[in-house]
């Protein structure tokens, strides 16, 4: 059922993107969804809710037609004198209870994802042609230990792709629900090739677990702009507000920002919002996030972009004469062009380059450039 859950929400989306494309004028679709989050949030609109919606609505609108037709003074003029039917009574009491079990179960699990922050992790090893056992520390609170395969993923990464193994087939796993969690291999990765190890139980609808947060970025609120601060990153400050109708297009007029925000692709994203004077709210519907930004309050909530490029969104929560002028840009870029783009931003408030252009990193866990030559050698 997941898999099918999972390849209907893949085709799902792909045909949603092509057909609507992002920021399309009278558009009524919504925008193709940037995250697994987004996707199932999809999922549950076109194949859950609005199915039911179309088969509730055509059921009552042909009952009042029968109604009309049948019970019209005309076609019915000497009234019943009954005013209750038990067995009806029963039926459209119990079949609305149905229905809303029917919605209730998939959104909580929807609503679990997207309040509660991932926090998979994983360790990265180079093969040296020799090895072929691998430790994971399985150091996650008693209720979320790694305890099965599901909760589990090897990878191989060769430089050129990366491969999702086999439990069984491609590998074998000691000491789960234990402290370490050792992985077997029957033949050796090859040298120079990553062993990537990643365990937890968030997951999304692909069944990928999804890493805990590399970085954090706080929105703040103001009448009527935004300010994001990058606290992992020397908490330098970014001030965005929408971009003069010489600014920008056309198209993009009212949306898009004079100083857009950058994160990486394919890493989670934790996002903690708050404002300074009244309540407004971040929102960015690619991702499938909305949040309040509430004064005096910090509000928490994530996201993971999975394919580059630029993204739009705009505060949802009536905040003034000015409420439709707060936009929000969010640049998704490689790592590398965004660890650029960071000590680029550094470097605008008065610190040092932070990062080491030698260093190969993933989402988490990096791998020395030179050390993994001195490995292949």
């Amino acid at each position: 059922m997941k898999k099918l859950t999972a390849s209907l929400t893949t085709i799902g989306a792909g045909l949603w993107g092509a057909a609507h494309a992002q920021l399309t004028p009278g558009g009524i679709g919504m925008q193709p969804a940037n995250s697994g989050v987004a996707e199932e949030v999809h999922f549950f609109h076109n194949v859950i809710l609005m199915p039911i919606i179309t088969v509730i609505s055509l059921f009552v609108l042909a009952l009042l037609i029968w109604i009309i037709l049948r019970y019209n003074k005309k076609a019915n003029p000497v009234p019943r004198k009954f005013s209750h039917n038990t067995l009806i009574e029963v039926i459209w009491t119990g079949i609305p209870i149905l229905i809303l079990l029917v919605i209730a179960l998939p959104s909580f699990e929807l609503l679990f994802k997207e309040d509660v922050t991932p926090d998979g992790k994983q360790v990265v090893a180079v093969g040296d042609g020799q090895t072929v056992n691998f430790v994971f520390d399985n150091d996650f609170p008693a209720r979320r230990m790694v305890e099965r395969g599901g909760h589990l993923q090897v990878i191989i990464d060769d430089g050129a792709e990366q491969r999702t193994l086999k439990r069984r087939a491609d590998y074998g796993v000691e000491g789960f629900g234990e402290a370490e969690i050792v992985v077997s291999f029957d033949q050796p990765p090859a040298p120079g090739e990553r062993v990537i190890i990643r365990g937890g139980r968030s997951k999304d609808s692909r069944g990928d677990i999804v890493m805990a947060p590399t970085m954090t970025l706080k929105a703040t609120g103001k009448q009527w702009s935004w300010v994001h601060n990058y606290p992992d990153f020397g908490d330098f400050e970014v001030f965005s507000q929408m971009a003069t109708e010489d600014q920008t297009t056309k198209e993009l007029y009212r949306l898009e920002v004079d100083n857009r925000i950058v994160v990486p692709v394919g890493e989670t994203i934790r996002l903690t919002t708050t404002a300074d004077d009244v309540i407004h709210a971040w929102a960015m519907p690619a991702f499938a996030v909305k949040i309040d930004a509430v004064p005096g309050r910090i509000n928490e909530t994530w996201f993971k972009a999975d394919r580059e490029g630029v993204f739009y969104g705009q505060c949802s929560e009536i905040c003034g004469v000015r409420h439709s002028f707060m936009p929000i840009g969010i640049e998704v870029v490689s790592r590398p062009a965004f660890e650029a783009w960071i000590d680029s931003q550094r470097e605008l408030a008065g610190m040092a380059p932070m990062f080491d252009t030698n260093e190969m990193k993933l989402a988490q866990g990096s791998v020395d450039a030179d050390a993994a030559d001195a490995e292949q050698e």
